[in-house]
Formats: C-alpha cells, structure tokens, sequence
C-alpha cells in the first residue's frame, strides 16, 4: 500500500475516552488523523492489554490474561508485531514503564524508565531524534513511547490511599474528577510536545503513528473499582484510538473495533503477509474502515481478575464481557451473577436487563461460552 514506513505507538496509559473527546490537543490530532470512537480493550488493566495489541490476539488464547502472567505469553505460538518488523529489517525501540508492559521479543532495545523521577517530554524527544537519525541512514523503525505519568500520579494518589470499597473515595466523585483531569492536563502537554517534535522531523510524512491508551480510569463510578482492572464496564474498556497515516484522513469511525485490530492492520498497511507457522490472529485488519470501505462489526471480548477484598489480582480473569456497539453481556464468575446492557440507551450501565426477556442475552452469553471454549 506504501513504501515502507516508520510505525511509531504512543501509548498514554491510562487515558479516559471522554477526557480525549473533550481535549483541545486531542481534537486537533483527530482533525489529522484517523480517530476511531469505539475501540475497546481485551483488557481493563496494561498488561493483559498490552500483549492483546503486540499480538493481535486475547489474551485467554496467549497465555497472557492476568497481571501475572506476562511470562506465560506463549512465545512459540504467537508472533508479535516487533518480530514482523524485525524480520523486515526495522530497528525496534521501547521505552517502558517496567519489563513487564510488552513482549520483550522482537526487540533491539527495551528500556525501562523511571516512572517517578524521568522528564518523559525530554527522554521521548531525544528519542525521536536518535530515530531521525536512523531514517537518515536509510534504515525504518519502530518507536514504542509509554507515558507513565496518569498511572503514577494514580498509583500515588489512590491506589495508595484508598481500596476498592473506601467510602472516601466513592463519595467524593469530584474531587476524583479534579484529580482525574489534573493528571490527564500532563499527558495532553506530553503529546502536543511529543506531535511538535514528529513534525518538526519530519517523521509525520514517512511514519505510521497510532496515539492510543490501554485502558480508562474509573473517577468512582462504580462501587468495587478505584481505578480499573476489577470490572468491565466502558469506562475502562473504551479507550481512544487515532491513526495517523500519510495520505489518509481525517475521518472519525464509529463502528465497534477491538484494540487486537491494529496489528493486523498496521501488518497490512505496510503490506507485510501473516506468517502462517504461528497460530491465526483474533484481530483483524482495519484498513477498509480506514479507506472508507465497509467492514462487518465483530463482537468485542474483555476480561479481567476482580480481586473483591484480596489486596491483589487474581491469577486467573473472573469476569468477562462480550460486546456489540449496542449491547454488552457480563458475566462475573466470581459470584456467578450475569449483566446486560443495552448501552446506546443506557451508557453508564446502570438498568441490568438480565433476565427481561430480550432475544440478544441468548446471543451473547453463547458467543461468550463459545469464545471461552475456544480459549480452554
């Protein structure tokens, strides 16, 4: 489709899809790109989440599906988009914030920064920079940038401080969303900075960009979530997605996407064939949406280890939801209960139609059972 270009992922973690559709610096980004308003994540927390996006797959499939096993990522049997760059002679790049985020392999340099004390702005410019450089030498790359700076600034501030049920917290929702706001004011500076700094190199012309977050962050929504990994309600799973491709755009979509999508559409984009002596991805190409074709909408699978009153994670997702752009079925293992909303009417999931009769819970709950055996 294009010579080869550079792919460049700015990851904000933790970024609410409101907050973006409410930002002077992201609304000027969707006016250049490719923004996709409904893109939701295999995981509500980076890790499951992360290796969904490096490998165009669930998690359930990977081995990778809970914040313990990143090193249970079944290496043999999936391929990661750093490793097709690879083989295409790209130099790979992370810059992270701890070895756990990504797939390791594929890689010529992962680097971990220091979430609490490192000048991300400054570290990611120079980045950019040492990659210009690359291009200069006639060689493509892939930049992997992780801003750290919500999660931290959330880690410190109510992780720390509160639990998943802390009266305090939940009673206070604005002063959850002065909090909220305050740190994502940090990442839209970052990623004016870092745009700036890709056009100022040019690297805007040749490059691939894709500005995405992992996953939302609850303001105190719902009871038993202080900030994200315990539920799989939309606050968390839908995230926002802009692509930035030479050529195409601007162009706001709306139909359902997953985030395992993108790597088979960066794959085709760049016209690099799936190697077929791994096993098959779950995502799928997004580039007919992207050149205004039609696509049919999939259904969306999350899940995700609610620890209830445990302090940690549990090994293994016990809720999981399947989603269409106008209904999402949860079903929570851990006390066997199930949910379902219709959320183009009832987008803060509050009114659970379990059980009311509607023909779409039959469907769902089969697709869920079936994508769960699949799994298995």
């Amino acid at each position: 489709i294009m010579d080869k270009k550079n792919i460049i992922v700015i990851m904000i973690d933790g970024g609410r899809l409101d907050k973006a559709q409410n930002s002077i610096i992201f609304n000027k980004l969707k006016s250049k790109s490719v923004f996709f308003s409904n893109s939701i994540t295999y995981g509500p927390h980076t890790i499951a989440a992360m290796h969904a996006v490096f490998s165009g797959c669930y998690g359930s499939r990977t081995g990778t599906n809970s914040y313990w096993s990143t090193f249970k990522f079944k290496k043999d049997k999936f391929k990661t988009l750093t490793e097709y760059l690879k083989v295409q002679n790209f130099y790979t790049h992370a810059d992270v914030i701890n070895e756990l985020i990504i797939p390791t392999q594929g890689f010529d340099n992962y680097v971990v920064h220091d979430e609490l004390n490192d000048d991300l702005v400054k570290r990611h410019k120079n980045l950019l920079e040492q990659m210009s450089q690359k291009n200069l030498d006639d060689k493509n790359f892939f930049l992997y940038l992780h801003y750290s700076k919500i999660h931290t600034g959330i880690m410190n501030e109510v992780l720390k401080v509160y639990d998943n049920y802390s009266d305090d917290f939940f009673s206070n929702k604005e002063k959850n969303e002065l909090r909220y706001d305050r740190l994502f004011q940090t990442a839209e500076d970052y990623l004016d900075k870092i745009l700036k700094k890709i056009s100022q190199l040019g690297l805007d012309k040749n490059s691939i960009i894709l500005v995405m977050s992992d996953h939302g962050i609850s303001v105190g929504e719902k009871i038993g979530e202080r900030a994200y990994g315990a539920f799989c309600y939309d606050y968390t799973l839908r995230t926002f997605t802009y692509f930035l491709i030479p050529d195409f755009g601007p162009r706001e979509i709306k139909q359902q996407i997953r985030t395992i999508d993108f790597m088979p559409t960066i794959l085709d984009i760049l016209d690099i064939s799936q190697d077929h002596s791994f096993n098959s991805l779950d995502g799928v190409s997004l580039l007919p949406l992207i050149q205004g074709e039609s696509l049919p909408e999939l259904y969306a699978f999350s899940e995700t280890g609610n620890p209830l009153h445990e302090t940690s994670p549990t090994e293994e997702p016990n809720v999981k939801s399947i989603r269409t752009s106008k209904w999402k079925f949860i079903l929570n293992e851990y006390d066997n209960t199930k949910e379902l909303y219709d959320i183009e009417c009832d987008p803060s999931e509050n009114n659970n139609l379990i059980g009311t009769g509607q023909n779409i819970e039959k469907i769902l709950s089969d697709e869920l059972n079936r994508l769960i055996i699949k799994c298995d």
